[in-house]
């Protein structure tokens, strides 16, 4: 306390002004503009009236022919969870269904012999709604699908064999006539 009371604490008010003071920008003088010499603008000669822009007639853009010519989405046995391997497969059928959103799709779903039809028909109903959410969620529109399960109707493979009950768990992808 003794310390401000000697005279201190006025020094350094004092020289924080003037520091201050030496901190603000300094204003440098203005040229004075230098005057512009009036002038008239040369003579333009008329424009010519411009073209009337060509119309060409506008080819439509080239219809791309869409393949639905995709493999059967696979299951394994008593099961209607869809195998990683099947997306590749399953994410193309979304992409070509997103670019025909006027069709109407089936998606039928089957199931291989073993077990009873009642249960083979929930199952195969199961399996096509599987297929049906996953490609919902690709951004199909549900509207545009349509599941059935068919049981163990019209299989493809040999059902004594594993090989060709290995065919038959299925989801088949039609286009609705």
């Amino acid at each position: 306390m003794k310390f401000l009371k000697t005279g201190f604490a006025p020094i350094a008010l004092i020289s924080a002004l003037i520091m201050f003071q030496g901190c603000k920008a300094k204003k440098l003088p203005q040229k004075p503009a230098e005057p512009v010499a009036a002038s008239t603008p040369p003579p333009t000669a008329p424009k010519p009236a411009p073209k009337p822009p060509v119309v060409q007639a506008e080819t439509p853009a080239p219809v791309q022919n869409t393949d639905y010519n995709f493999s059967n989405i696979q299951f394994e046995f008593d099961s209607s969870v869809l195998k990683t391997a099947a997306y590749p497969e399953l994410d193309k059928m979304a992409a070509a269904m997103k670019m025909s959103p006027s069709k109407t799709f089936d998606l039928n779903g089957y199931a291989s012999i073993e077990g009873t039809p009642e249960h083979n028909m929930v199952l195969s109903q199961d399996r096509a709604n599987s297929v049906k959410t996953y490609l919902v969620n690709s951004g199909v529109s549900s509207a545009s699908i349509i599941t059935k399960g068919f049981g163990t109707a019209d299989p493809i493979g040999d059902n004594t064999t594993e090989d060709g009950r290995v065919l038959n768990r299925r989801v088949e992808i039609r286009i609705q006539q």
